[in-house]
């Protein structure tokens, strides 16, 4: 059976995901021998920036909005492109950027492979452990614990969609196979998605943009019949990240150093950094800049 990475990337005014994309492939072939594919709105720039893209991606998978356009058959989201959501670079420095993040929904109609690992671009791959998601009989895996670097901080947000809603699941890492089941899962998310604002409300949920966080929280627990369930299990290791009031300081092979908020002193910060550890970086600008550094390098 076929295996391989799908991401999704598609820029904003400020944040390139793209070249995170770029990077991140470079990484998969080099850590885990698997190809990727990227799903982008910015496949001129990607071409035109990164001449050597074709041999990094498997394939290129471009999208072009417009109210009615689709991905191999798929409809988009009537909200698209609606959403801003607040970015954060440390501790201090913050805007409100346009998030575009509603094609999630379409990764097993677009992704050519039998078996895919879905990632965020901000994941820094750095060890071989998601290869053993291809090892096991589950057909659908996707973290719910995590664990915040910092230390001290409280994301109970990361638990429970709220206070009194049901487990949160991670849509940043997500690893399915072709199967009838995970078929059922994404025409479910997309109608999730379709239908956001009667969802929200029944689970309460009161942010303002949509999560694909919250909409495979909500797919999962009705695909476990409203109820604790085994439909999705756990990915193979730990699901570490850091926020994006913390500061990506360097990327060096397998080694990432970070300055980590300090609790109680805003502004400062906490030097610290880990060897082979695969981390979720929240603060896109900080790790763009790392990447920067890292393809001058290369």
């Amino acid at each position: 059976m076929s295996k391989g990475i799908l991401l999704y990337a598609r820029n904003n005014s400020k944040i390139d995901y793209t070249k995170q994309a770029y990077f991140l492939a470079k990484r998969v072939k080099n850590i885990l021998g698997l190809p990727t594919s990227i799903v982008t709105d910015s496949e001129l720039y990607l071409k035109t920036q990164f001449p050597d893209c074709e041999k990094v991606f498997d394939k290129i998978i471009p999208i072009v909005w417009s109210e009615n356009s689709n991905i191999d058959g798929t409809i988009l989201s009537k909200f698209e492109n609606h959403f801003y959501k607040l970015y954060r670079d440390g501790t201090i420095s913050k805007q409100k950027l346009a998030f575009k993040n509603q094609l999630r929904s379409s990764a097993y109609d677009v992704t050519p492979y039998n078996e895919t690992l879905l990632l965020d671009t901000d994941i820094v791959l750095s060890n071989t452990n998601f290869l053993h998601c291809f090892e096991q009989k589950n057909n659908f895996q996707i973290y719910h614990e995590s664990f915040d670097l910092a230390g001290f901080r409280d994301y109970s947000e990361f638990k429970y969609i709220n206070d009194i809603g049901i487990k949160f699941y991670w849509a940043t890492i997500v690893f399915f196979r072709k199967t009838e089941e995970n078929k059922i899962f994404f025409d479910l998310l997309k109608h999730i998605q379709d239908n956001w604002n009667h969802y929200k409300s029944v689970f309460q949920i009161n942010q303002s943009y949509f999560r694909n966080d919250h909409a495979f929280s909500i797919a999962i627990h009705i695909m476990n019949g409203y109820t604790e369930g085994d439909f999705a299990s756990s990915l193979p290791g730990k699901l570490y990240y850091t926020t994006d009031k913390d500061i990506c300081w360097d990327i060096d092979k397998n080694k990432i150093t970070f300055l980590l908020e300090k609790e109680n002193y805003v502004g400062e910060y906490t030097l610290a950094s880990w060897n082979d550890v695969t981390i979720h970086v929240m603060n896109k600008f900080s790790l763009n800049r790392c990447i920067d550094k890292e393809l001058k390098n290369v």
